[in-house]
């Protein structure tokens, strides 16, 4: 009498399909977390732009406050010339004037850079607060989208449990603690056909004697090369 293999085939396809939900239900997730690590990016992009513009700002300000000083120093320079009676005290003093007027145009040769500078951290900030504006919702709307799939594939995956639960209660014993086996080592698919003298399941050619086995039916025949369930595809 040839051994049924339909019960045994029903119980693979609603195990796969049972294996295929809790797939997607591990990765759910890891896709959300992607998203949110997308916004974070997105997000932390403003805030280096903008502390790099601050930053830039401060320097601006301080150098502001240095050729300020720079010039008050002049002046007090340029006051002390009026008061002085001696040629090598007002030379000394121009000296110091000269000092001062060439560290302030240092200054402000620094000040320019800094001050285009400035506008290109703005301009990184803008666009940064820009992309985020125009992606937020689209990266909301996608999290949303993963957590509502998520609920589906779970309420799914519920129904898929119980309808392999069900179907394993056809199958008889020996077969289930077989495919339990196969199905953690080699893994799925458990039961595959033998097409062209080859195992559907690692494509490796079986031997005549398994191939005729399969061929007749009459018992359930495991593949000589990965230990898989084979039968005969008509």
């Amino acid at each position: 009498m040839a051994v049924d293999m339909t019960k045994l085939r029903d119980l693979q396809e609603r195990d796969m399909h049972r294996l295929s939900l809790e797939a997607q239900l591990a990765a759910a997730p890891r896709d959300i977390a992607a998203v949110e690590a997308r916004i974070a990016a997105e997000r932390q992009a403003i805030e280096t732009a903008k502390t790099e513009w601050h930053g830039l700002e401060a320097k601006k300000k301080t150098l502001e406050n240095e050729i300020k000083s720079a010039e008050e120093k002049i002046a007090k320079y340029k006051t002390q010339q009026l008061e002085v009676r001696k040629n090598d005290e007002y030379r000394a003093l121009t000296h110091e004037i000269e000092t001062m007027e060439a560290t302030i145009s240092g200054y402000e040769e620094e000040e320019l850079k800094i001050m285009y500078s400035i506008d290109e951290a703005k301009k990184r900030f803008a666009d940064a607060e820009r992309a985020l504006k125009v992606n937020i919702s689209g990266h909301e709307g996608k999290i949303a989208s993963l957590r509502a799939h998520e609920t589906e594939v779970r309420g799914e995956l519920e129904k898929a449990t119980a309808a392999t639960n069900a179907a394993r209660a056809t199958v008889p014993e020996p077969q289930i603690r077989l495919y339990d086996r196969l199905a953690k080592k080699p893994g799925m698919p458990v039961c595959v056909p033998v097409q062209g003298g080859r195992c559907g399941g690692c494509h490796m050619r079986v031997s005549s004697n398994i191939e005729f086995e399969a061929r007749k039916g009459e018992n359930i025949v495991t593949c000589d090369q990965c230990g898989r369930i084979v039968y005969w595809l008509l």
